[in-house]
């Protein structure tokens, strides 16, 4: 079994969900020891964003591919291939003005690729990196989740299991730790809590 550990945050040791991403893979290899482990850490490593070279070979018709969308391609085939060997994939999503880090959509820009992850068809888009497990471990100085007006300001965790799911990835987990901001007592809480979760999601 081959998983896929992603850190996003720009904190570094401040960071929760660096914190509560590496629990969560040592908890998988503590239940699963036959998993081999590869690190991607995207705010260290950043991805340059999806521009213009990097999407013009893929699927356009033109003359012969500068220097630089080689380049760019092969960076893209290389993050796509790392994600569609791992049979289990855990993200360290920090919760950044209502959404993902930037850092990490320019992961997930490099993963959408036609043929590779998804295709269409006369019934619309089909997903094809079923059969994997994502574990999002989402972090969050606020409290969103029990509330409308809270859920309404979510874009990080709707959007990850859309992107996901759109993958054809249906096994979409979640370690939760929110509140981090609100005072000792309640990050003490949701530590707890993510604890007990990442136990639930790595069975």
């Amino acid at each position: 079994m081959k998983l896929l550990h992603i850190d996003s945050s720009i904190l570094g040791a401040y960071s929760a969900s660096r914190e509560l991403s590496a629990e969560t893979v040592a908890q998988w290899i503590k239940n699963h020891p036959d998993t081999s482990v590869e690190y991607l850490d995207v705010a260290a490593n950043q991805i340059p964003h999806f521009g213009a070279d990097a999407i013009a070979i893929k699927g356009i018709a033109q003359p012969e591919p500068t220097e630089a969308q080689r380049a760019e391609n092969a960076l893209s085939e290389k993050l796509v291939s790392q994600f569609l060997a791992a049979n289990v994939i855990v993200v360290g999503a920090p919760f950044y003005n209502f959404s993902i880090p930037t850092q990490l959509k320019a992961w997930i820009d490099r993963l959408a690729q036609p043929g590779r992850t998804f295709t269409y068809t006369d019934k619309g888009p089909t997903g094809l990196a079923s059969g994997k497990t994502v574990i999002v471990v989402s972090t969050r100085g606020g409290a969103y989740s029990t509330s409308e007006a809270g859920q309404a300001m979510d874009h990080q965790e709707s959007y990850l299991k859309t992107v996901f799911g759109f993958f054809g990835i249906t096994d979409v987990r979640y370690v939760r730790a929110e509140g981090l901001a609100m005072g000792e007592a309640a990050k003490a809480t949701a530590f707890a809590a993510a604890r007990a979760e990442i136990t639930a999601v790595t069975k």
